[in-house]
């Protein structure tokens, strides 16, 4: 296997963990924006109110998404890695 056939299998499969991870760090993001303006709007500092809602937001993200993941990485499998494997 040579070097540039390497590098391009490692570059498509950083841009396949930046796709599969986008969504649930997209909410991530936005949520802990929205709950961090309410509590400096309100003063509320409470600890649970910034984990809870984003987590419950990430879960539910993430089970609206599984079957994208699931598609992506077993795409990424079947027409990369498991031709290089094979000798293809």
């Amino acid at each position: 296997m040579g070097d540039a056939i390497l590098f391009d299998m490692l570059r498509q499969a950083l841009l396949i963990a930046v796709r599969i991870s986008a969504p649930l760090l997209g909410v991530a993001l936005i949520t802990g924006v929205v709950i961090g303006l309410f509590q400096a709007l309100t003063s509320v500092q409470e600890m649970t109110l910034t984990f809870v809602p984003k987590v419950g937001l990430m879960l539910v993200v993430f089970w609206v998404s599984m079957s994208f993941m699931t598609t992506a990485l077993a795409d990424f499998y079947l027409g990369e890695i498991i031709p290089m494997v094979a000798g293809g």
